[in-house]
C-alpha cells in the first residue's frame, strides 16, 4: 500500500467537494470537482468505524470516543493540525446525525443522542440491544431490526437482520432476506442479501431522488423514477454519499464518481492508496 503521509494532488481544481473516508489508518480527506479526484490527505490517525457530517461538523466513530471535526476549523488549519475533539461517549461502533443532533451507538449496544445545544450525551436505552450495525437520521439498524427514535427513546419497527439503513425521503433497509422500504408497513424492493443503502430525500415530502443499494458487487440504484441494477465497478463498495454528484468508496480504497457518459451512468474512479475502508462522508458545506 502507498503512503499518504504527504499529499498528492491529481490536476489542479477548484470548487472542490470534501470527503472524508474513514479506514484501517484513520480518517481521510479527498477533494473532488466535478467528476476529478483531487488531492487527498491523512488528517486524524486512529481506529474509526462509521462517520457521519453535521451542519458543520464531522463526528468518528472510534475506538476510543465519538470525535468531532468542526469543518470552519478544519478550513482555517489546513492541512497541518485539524482540531479533533473528544465528547466522552466512549468507543464508538456507529454514529449518525438526525437533524443537528448526533447519535451514537457503543460497543454493548447503548444508544445515545447529543443535542446541538449541549455537550452531554443522553441515553435512548434502559438496556443494551442487539448488534448494532448502522445510524442514519432517526435510524438504527441492528440484528434484531430497525429501531426508530422517538423523542427520548427508541422504538422497535420491524425486520430483522439488518445491515444498513437510509432515512432520507423514505425509510430504507438492507438485510439479510432483502433490499426493503417503509410504507404501509414494510414492503420488499429486491430480494437477497443487501450490505448498504443510501438515500437523498427529492424537495416533496417523502420523495426519494436517489437511492443506492450494494449486495456483494452488485449496485441497484433509483433515479425518482425506477430501480435498476448499474455497471458494477472493481470492487465492493462499502458506503455511498451524495452532493452534485453520487460519491461511493470501494473496501480496498478506490474512491468512485458517478459519471454521466454518453452511454449512460458510469462510475469514474481513483485508488487511494489505502485499505480495509468502512464509511464515507461529505462536508455539507461544500455539497448542494
Amino acid at each position: 500500500m502507498q503512503s499518504i503521509e504527504e499529499k498528492r494532488v491529481y490536476g489542479d481544481r477548484t470548487g472542490a467537494v470534501d470527503a472524508y473516508v474513514a479506514c484501517s489508518i484513520g480518517v481521510v480527506r479527498v477533494h473532488v470537482a466535478d467528476d476529478a479526484v483531487g488531492e487527498f490527505s491523512l488528517r486524524a490517525r486512529c481506529d474509526p468505524r462509521d462517520l457521519a457530517s453535521t451542519a458543520d461538523a464531522l463526528a468518528v466513530a472510534t475506538d476510543e470516543d465519538v470525535r468531532l471535526l468542526t469543518l470552519e476549523e478544519e478550513d482555517e488549519a489546513g492541512s497541518d493540525d485539524p482540531a479533533f475533539v473528544e465528547t466522552g461517549f466512549g468507543p464508538a461502533v456507529a454514529v449518525g446525525a438526525d437533524g443537528s443532533d448526533l447519535l451514537a451507538a457503543g460497543e454493548t449496544g447503548r444508544v445515545a443522542r447529543r443535542r446541538a445545544d449541549t455537550d452531554d450525551w443522553g441515553s435512548l436505552t434502559d438496556e443494551p440491544i442487539a448488534t448494532i450495525r448502522a445510524i442514519d437520521g432517526n435510524l438504527v439498524g441492528t440484528d434484531d431490526g430497525v429501531y426508530r427514535v422517538h423523542r427520548d427513546e427508541l422504538d422497535h419497527a420491524g425486520l430483522t437482520d439488518v445491515r444498513d439503513v437510509a432515512a432520507a425521503g423514505v425509510p430504507l433497509a438492507a438485510t439479510v432476506d432483502g433490499l426493503y422500504k417503509l410504507g404501509n408497513g414494510w414492503m420488499a424492493i429486491r430480494d437477497g442479501p443487501f450490505d448498504v443503502v443510501a438515500s437523498r430525500s427529492g424537495d416533496e415530502y417523502g420523495r426519494l431522488e436517489r437511492a443506492h443499494a450494494v449486495a456483494g458487487e452488485t449496485v441497484t440504484a433509483y433515479d425518482g423514477e425506477e430501480w435498476r441494477t448499474l455497471e458494477s465497478p472493481d470492487g465492493r463498495i462499502v458506503d455511498v454519499a451524495y452532493g452534485e454528484r453520487t460519491y461511493a468508496v470501494t473496501a480496498d480504497g478506490t474512491f468512485l464518481v458517478a459519471s454521466d457518459d454518453a452511454d449512460g451512468p458510469a462510475w469514474r474512479s481513483q485508488s487511494l492508496g489505502i485499505d480495509d475502508v468502512r464509511a464515507l462522508a461529505l462536508a455539507p458545506a461544500r455539497t448542494a
